[in-house]
């Protein structure tokens, strides 16, 4: 079975985001580095991008797919992993150690949308 983390928020679409204060810490979840296998590319948005809850903000290969990423929340992209650039295979090692962007939130509320990790953990099932 996957890992699922308490306290941290989730999306369908299988990304989490961790919040701290105004900031919020993008990535994918065990279970989609599971589905997706060795991942060889982590396409990340720049700095200062605009992100917004629901739309795509950059995608990850693998050695079986290419998966979209959709933004569990909306806001300023303020950081993004560059360790991923040289290293994506560190998702598989571990994907909530290894977020893909720093966002400040727009608006905070939104992350009520999303799934807290019971309701994550059954949709996984």
């Amino acid at each position: 079975m996957a890992k699922v983390i308490e306290g941290l928020y989730y999306a369908e679409s299988h990304e989490y985001v961790r919040v701290d204060g105004e900031y919020g810490y993008v990535g994918i979840t065990d279970y989609a580095q599971n589905q997706l296998g060795n991942v060889v590319y982590v396409d990340m948005p720049e700095v200062d991008d605009d992100v917004a809850a629901g739309e795509v903000f950059g995608a990850v290969e693998s050695v079986k797919a290419a998966s979209d990423l959709i933004s569990p929340v909306s806001g300023t992209v303020v950081e993004i992993n560059e360790a991923l650039e040289d290293e994506p295979e560190l998702v598989n090692q571990d994907a909530f150690e290894n977020w893909i962007m720093k966002v400040k939130l727009s608006d905070p509320a939104e992350v009520e949308n999303l799934m807290d990790a019971a309701a994550y953990e059954a949709i996984c099932k």
